[in-house]
């Protein structure tokens, strides 16, 4: 590959895996901190999405309207994770199957109810920011909609990372899937912390969806080929690690952006699960999780 196409391939990569850490930090709480196994993930995001469309008709800005949805978001992550506790979680040793087969349910329902409402068709939102590009010298080109995802996706990992470092609420979450004993001794209701998290992790789904439909259109489906790189950053980054999905949205957009720029499109669908059976051989707690630093 000529320097040119390599030095591009890793700008447009290091954009790319930005939001690539977006859309999988919603992930990175409710399955690395909480043990959810939240496969509905990528269908929350379509719906962040498609509200957001539905504010764009209004006039508002894609991202303000990303930000808009966030409480609502909370209050439905937490209704789902009282659900899914009551009906699921409670009932002891068989609940990670049964678990997986809820938020599938869940997921399908979801896609379903968009099918009906807005059809198969894509939509997509206008913005300042959408359709532009920042030249650098001469064959540097990069969309100011993929900036805007990056800078979203650095304050968002920036502002969880203060949550979870520095308030008894972010460390009580961080402590929940290691030790809930220990967690009940200090005064901390196990499920409440969880009931929290989990709709700390669907708000953070809000704004990421609202960045999906910023960096191209959407329909119903387009949670389907998220699915295998959400789980992809997530692991590779380490169970619980935000600052780590950061990294693995990086290497994951990088490794993307490299194989496409090769010319090998046909195998960039394939770079996700690739990433995720070597991270699962080689360090299966991940880069950065609570394993490897033992």
């Amino acid at each position: 590959m000529p320097l040119e196409l390599l030095i591009d391939a890793f700008a447009q990569g290091i954009l790319l895996g930005g939001f690539y850490a977006a859309v999988s930090l919603g992930l990175a709480i409710a399955f690395g901190m909480l043990d959810v196994p939240h496969v509905a993930h990528p269908t929350v995001l379509v719906l962040g999405a498609y509200g957001t469309y539905l504010a764009s008709q209004f006039g508002m800005d894609p991202l303000l309207a990303g930000l808009m949805l966030m409480p609502l978001f909370f209050i439905l992550g937490v209704g789902l994770y009282r659900f899914y506790h009551v009906t699921f979680e409670r009932r002891g040793s068989d609940q990670g199957l049964r678990g997986i087969t809820f938020f599938f349910g869940f997921a399908f329902v979801i896609e379903v109810l968009l099918i009906l409402l807005f059809g198969v068709d894509q939509r997509l939102v206008q913005a300042p920011y959408i359709g532009k590009s920042l030249a650098i010298g001469d064959d540097l080109r990069l969309p100011w909609r993929m900036i805007a995802a990056l800078v979203v996706a650095l304050a968002m990992v920036g502002a969880l990372h203060v949550f979870f470092a520095r308030s008894f609420a972010g460390r009580a979450i961080k402590a929940v899937a290691q030790d809930e004993v220990a967690l009940q001794l200090i005064g901390a209701d196990p499920v409440k912390v969880k009931r929290l998290a989990f709709g700390l992790a669907t708000a953070a789904a809000a704004m990421a969806g609202a960045l999906l439909i910023v960096v191209g259109p959407v329909d119903p489906q387009l949670g389907r080929l998220y699915i295998g790189r959400t789980f992809c950053v997530v692991v590779l980054a380490g169970m619980g690690s935000v600052w780590g999905t950061l990294v693995a949205g990086l290497i994951l957009g990088i490794a993307e952006s490299v194989v496409l720029g090769s010319g090998s499109t046909t195998w960039t669908p394939a770079v996700a699960f690739g990433l995720l059976l070597v991270a699962l051989a080689l360090r299966p707690a991940g880069l950065f999780g609570r394993g490897a630093r033992a």
